[in-house]
């Protein structure tokens, strides 16, 4: 029997796949494991029972990886569950950029003057007009699932998208339209593109990167989109930017005091993954992710430990050790079973970083003591035995 906790609103679609074997405590700190959606983790104490932390989402700011990882406890995210959503915003920032829709709709919702509002309408639309998006370049900067999925539908809506990511995946390698220029360097989308959105995360080489340089690079009037990261953007460079019109339009979904109010910029509340859909798929992905390593102890979709899959449990023991990447841990646990005169049947071992996992079906029951002797190898992190 297994204790969780829900630190947000989860969609009952994804609480569904939890079955009889998985119990609903309001104490944190004492849940085998833990779903989040945006609260806030770092100033939490966790629980020795604790084994893993779902976040229903993409980005994982919320939670304390590293700790998470000294303490064998392992988090999981849910890559490509909102995909759809966000696309289908990035969409809607475009064409929102392209022609001044929002002032439009603001205009009529004000007008109180007396008078035939048709025909009022009629002169002041002019005001209100814009350009299409048909024919324009698009530079994606990130081809990870939002990206290749805004890539191809901007593709399909008749613009010429370039995309560009040094790291791209060979099945967003596979699913992305022949259409697509390949671009070797950010400055090129910089140089080249009208549009510009980015979809990429957060690190030290990211944050910051749209910058007065690399605005320097783009075209005057350029529309730049982000809904990925606040923190990708300099804020001090896009308002100044604003305010000179070198770029005509920011698109952000994440409302900062710097950018709220400046005239060109198109401030969304955080609504990229707000749909019920990608509530659902967020949800079902990130409770089938906890089962899977509750039950059979496969890592699918971690973000601070490597991904290790050996699929389901058969009905020996399964031993799965959260360690330290460091020389001879192998060989010692093996030296280990070899002393209880247990045969392996099957074994997996994977790193990433200063961590690795490593899972072993053996043909005997696994006692107390091997356990114990398991845990006290310098590096072990968590032992469980399934």
């Amino acid at each position: 029997m297994y204790k969780y906790h829900c630190l947000n609103p989860i969609s009952d679609k994804g609480l569904d796949q939890l079955d009889e074997n998985y119990v609903y405590t309001d104490k944190a700190e004492e849940a085998d494991a833990i779903l989040v959606r945006s609260a806030k983790m770092h100033d939490m104490e966790f629980g020795d029972s604790l084994k893993a932390i779902a976040r229903a989402g993409a980005g994982v700011n919320n939670i304390p990886l590293e700790r998470c990882a000294e303490k064998g406890v392992v988090v999981f995210n849910t890559p490509g569950a909102n995909a759809n959503g966000v696309k289908e915003l990035v969409i809607a920032g475009m064409l929102l950029a392209a022609r001044d829709i929002i002032g439009g709709i603001n205009w009529v919702q004000e007008y109180e003057e007396d008078g035939d509002i048709a025909k009022i309408t009629e002169k002041k639309k002019k005001a209100f007009a814009g350009t299409e998006i048909k024919g324009k370049k698009l530079g994606v900067i990130g081809l990870g699932a939002i990206g290749v999925l805004v890539a191809n539908a901007a593709v399909h809506l008749g613009m010429d998208v370039y995309g560009y990511d040094p790291y791209v995946s060979v099945d967003s390698a596979w699913n992305l339209s022949r259409s697509i220029r390949h671009a070797k360097t950010a400055d090129e989308i910089y140089k080249e593109c009208d549009y510009i959105t980015v979809h990429v995360p957060e690190t030290d080489d990211t944050r910051g990167m749209i910058d007065k340089n690399a605005i320097g690079l783009m075209k005057d009037g350029v529309v730049i989109l982000n809904l990925a990261r606040d923190v990708l953007v300099n804020q001090e460079d896009i308002v100044d930017a604003l305010v000179s019109e070198k770029v005509r339009c920011y698109v952000t979904d994440f409302p900062t005091k710097e950018i709220v109010g400046v005239k060109g910029a198109i401030v969304i509340p955080h609504l990229g993954a707000s749909t019920e859909e990608s509530e659902d798929n967020c949800a079902q992905m990130a409770a089938t992710e906890l089962r899977d390593f509750l039950e059979n102890g496969n890592i699918v979709h971690s973000v601070n430990y490597p991904d290790c899959n050996m699929g389901e449990k058969e009905a020996g023991p399964r031993i799965t050790i959260l360690h330290k990447n460091i020389p001879n841990m192998l060989g010692q646990f093996t030296a280990l079973l070899a002393e209880k005169n247990m045969n392996i049947a099957l074994m997996a071992n994977k790193s990433r970083k200063a961590y690795a996992y490593t899972m072993i079906d053996v043909d005997a029951e696994v006692s107390k003591e091997l356990i114990d002797q398991l845990s006290s190898i310098k590096g072990v992190l968590k032992v469980r035995v399934l």
